[in-house]
């Protein structure tokens, strides 16, 4: 659009304006992409798509007004019973429902454990990228646009499928991860938890000229601040609240690693339970998983931290228990995120839809020295054996209801379940996850810049400050320019230790 040198003060305002439009309709084009100029963020090319599925996907009309004009795709293992969990599942930008449904392991997840997946789609015709609007007002709450849509379709697929509607998740990536903070935070009464993958926290934009400062930049807002913008999406709920995973790459520059920790101040905040952590865990893939407890002891808010990983939806394709998914355009081999954030939200603990024998009740879980972990619980009729799982990986099937767990790394986090085993070799539903952290551990140090600090989890960040995890020991500002050393001295507990390591 060029300006002729002889036009009028007016015809120049005319001119600033439509290029400021312009601006704004490809900002709007670039909310949550990495640049084109980083092909590597991407990951890898595509692999051949898992063949793990084995039940039905489908497109889904006439489930409501849809407000915001989104498709509803699903995912139905076959034999499905009435009775059975519902996950819903938001692609990120230029991904459809398709894309998500081969790449993230939800079906075969979905396969596993016993639970339906709706897949929403977005298009071209909402954003031009694809890209759900969870920085717009007019979308992203209770009651319009698609968050409505949204709810229509977990409505639907309850009708259609039986659902137990006390147990529907809701999960996304990048800008469907946004829109799952947003439908967290609209929708209380529906979800009883949810997974943030790389995207920002519940309700951080109300408009377009927001949503780059949230996905650069700290918004420099307490944690009661954060939590308020929760409960203001639904006012007047009382509780409870749904159960929050939070996955974040710590080399992601299109997301930046700030928004996980924003989120963990919004949602531990939410539940009352403050910033200090419950304990923290090394997982496969460089992820470090700290987590925030209820008064009850479970798991309320978890962060997940991928040291090095850019933007995109962890995955790890493969056999293996603990493998899910296909690596492709922002699917990156890391670590099979659904397969723990189902851990989290207790989609392994059996159910309606496990065949076999019901699932051992009263598991204990004591560590009783540094290496070793002592295992009770009660006899199921007709078990002629048990089977053990650490970390969701079988490791020993005992015959009797105790089993002594040895060999472990001393400071270290693990999750025990238990199913009884049958006389044909049928192993039935898993127990209720047990997580109980062993004692002791040499003590080790982390000498690097505050910014790296808290990417890899042993600092926190709040109102652009930096706070050693557990002592909260301030460090200065976030930034790369300030250097100090952290020691460990016990699960989630660092301290200041600069010259003395």
């Amino acid at each position: 659009m060029a300006v002729s040198p002889t036009a009028t003060p007016t015809d120049r305002r005319i001119h600033r304006a439509g290029r400021a439009a312009l601006v704004a309709l490809l900002t709007a084009a670039a909310l949550l992409l990495p640049s084109t100029s980083t092909p590597a963020s991407a990951g890898p090319a595509p692999a051949p798509v898992p063949t793990a599925a084995a039940g039905t996907f489908q497109q889904i009309t006439g489930f409501g007004s849809n407000p915001g004009n989104l498709a509803m795709y699903t995912y139905t293992p076959a034999g499905l019973p009435g009775g059975a969990p519902l996950v819903v599942a938001l692609h990120g930008c230029t991904q459809t429902a398709d894309d998500y449904y081969r790449h993230s392991g939800w079906p075969e997840l979905a396969d596993r454990y016993g639970f339906a997946v709706v897949f929403p789609q977005t298009g071209a015709a909402n954003n031009p990228l694809s890209c759900f609007r969870w920085f717009d007002a007019a979308q992203n709450s209770r009651g319009v646009g698609e968050a409505a849509s949204v709810l229509q379709m977990v409505t639907r697929a309850g009708a259609l499928f039986g659902t137990d509607r006390s147990r529907v998740f809701v999960t996304g990536l990048s800008a469907g991860g946004g829109m799952a903070a947003d439908l967290l935070a609209d929708y209380p009464d529906v979800f009883a938890g949810g997974a943030v993958d790389a995207g920002p926290p519940a309700h951080c934009a109300a408009t377009l000229a927001a949503a780059s400062s949230c996905q650069n930049d700290d918004q420099r807002l307490t944690p009661a601040q954060w939590a308020e913008k929760v409960r203001r999406a639904d006012p007047g709920h009382p509780g409870p609240w749904p159960r929050v995973a939070i996955w974040q790459g710590t080399a992601d520059t299109t997301v930046r690693p700030v928004n996980a920790t924003e989120l963990r101040d919004q949602w531990t905040e939410v539940w009352g339970i403050g910033q200090t952590p419950s304990g923290t865990r090394s997982l496969p893939g460089g992820t470090t998983e700290t987590r925030y407890d209820d008064a009850g002891g479970r798991p309320a808010v978890a962060l997940y931290s991928i040291a090095g990983m850019g933007h995109g939806l962890a995955v790890a394709p493969g056999s293996g228990t603990d493998r899910c998914g296909a690596t492709g355009a922002y699917f990156l081999d890391a670590i099979c995120s659904g397969y723990h954030t189902a851990l989290f939200w207790g989609l392994d603990s059996g159910g309606p839809t496990v065949p076999g024998l019901p699932a051992p009740s009263g598991l204990t879980a004591t560590a009783t020295g540094g290496d070793t972990v002592a295992l009770g619980w009660q006899p199921v009729t007709g078990a002629v054996s048990y089977r053990v799982f650490r970390d969701g990986a079988p490791v020993a099937d005992p015959t009797g209801t105790a089993w002594t767990d040895g060999g472990l790394s001393a400071g270290t986090a693990y999750a025990y379940a238990v199913a009884a085993v049958a006389a044909d070799g049928t192993a039935g539903a898993r127990s209720t996850t047990v997580t109980v952290t062993t004692p002791g551990g040499p003590a080790a140090c982390w000498t690097t810049d505050n910014y790296h600090q808290v990417a890899a989890g042993r600092a926190t960040l709040t109102g652009g400050l930096v706070y050693a995890l557990g002592s909260g020991q301030a460090m200065g500002l976030w930034n790369t320019f300030t250097v100090h050393t952290l020691r460990r001295t016990g699960p989630g507990y660092y301290v200041l230790a600069d010259g003395s390591c």
